[in-house]
């Protein structure tokens, strides 16, 4: 099993999360009302995911090519204080936040979906690709989830990040689990 360690060391190397928003922490729906509202809908596990990784020391952002208020929101609820939106090049936004962050590629993984995300995901040290990715994502991506964007699966790449690290039965000892 070496390549399963080598990804484990991989996996446990990532200090910095970084997240699509359309297609990764919701399911690419977009809905608009009367009004001209954009509204969107975001799993909650992938919200408490991103705070337990947080909690271990691990730094969160959002790299999005859409702008919206709603994201914003999120990100505030969430404490995520690296939010791009309106990214026309991905790749060179991501360069700019390692530069300003300090870290390098190897310890930085991103989650996508579609092919705006194709050059970072290659580029990481850990590209997850969403189950429902696209074709050529879930092809360049290091790891691809069992679950499909904006149901579960940032909080299920979270789970393998921090499993990897070994901070997971920890965290699920702290909430009561794995009791004697």
């Amino acid at each position: 099993m070496p390549e399963t360690d080598s990804l484990d060391r991989r996996l446990a190397r990532v200090q910095l999360l970084l997240l699509d928003v359309d297609g990764v922490l919701t399911d690419g729906g977009v809905t608009w009302n009367n009004q001209g509202i954009e509204s969107k809908t975001f799993n909650i596990r992938d919200g408490l995911g991103i705070k337990l990784w947080q909690r271990a020391g691990g730094r969160t952002g959002i790299v999005t090519g859409r702008s919206s208020h709603v994201v914003q929101l999120r990100a505030d609820e969430l404490g995520i204080g690296i939010v791009r939106q309106g990214v026309a090049d991905k790749l060179e936004t991501v360069t700019g936040i390692l530069a300003e962050t300090g870290l390098g590629w190897e310890q930085t993984a991103f989650i996508g979906d579609d092919l705006p995300d194709l050059a970072v995901i290659a580029r990481c040290g850990v590209g997850i690709a969403v189950a429902d990715a696209a074709a050529e994502v879930r092809a360049a991506a290091t790891v691809v989830t069992s679950l499909p964007g904006g149901r579960g699966a940032v909080r299920e790449a979270i789970e393998r990040l921090l499993k990897a690290r070994g901070s997971w039965d920890g965290i699920v000892t702290r909430f009561g689990g794995g009791r004697a």
